[in-house]
């Protein structure tokens, strides 16, 4: 691994870190639910961070979470600026983390077919 893609990492999960904590303590959206920031992809230059979530809920809090994190992005990506020893804070995109949501309908279809072999 090259030593920029391993402090992009390093970096990336000092973010996700700090956005867990700042999720949890000082973002007051009415929008944003149950979130856990699941992972965080830093560019290479440090100049952009995807970070992937999971919403406990249905489609529609997943939408208003969604619609929450994005217009609390700039406070976000400022808080960051303060606490991570960075140049430029990463600009921040949030994506839902469809992870769970997959093991879940795996795990689903497979009780099903154990039902009814059973």
């Amino acid at each position: 691994m090259k030593k920029n893609s391993q402090r992009a990492q390093r970096v990336g999960d000092q973010i996700q870190r700090e956005l867990a904590d700042l999720l949890r303590l000082h973002v007051k959206d009415p929008r944003i639910g149950m979130v856990t920031v699941t992972a965080v992809e830093v560019s290479p230059d440090l100049s952009h961070a995807r970070v992937r979530v999971s919403v406990m809920g249905n489609d529609e809090d997943k939408v208003k979470s969604l619609e929450g994190l994005t217009s609390a992005a700039r406070f976000l990506r400022a808080q960051l600026a303060r606490e991570l020893p960075l140049r430029v804070a990463p600009e921040i995109r949030f994506e839902l983390d469809r992870g769970l949501d997959h093991a879940q309908q795996i795990d689903r279809v497979l009780r099903g077919l154990k039902e009814g072999a059973g």
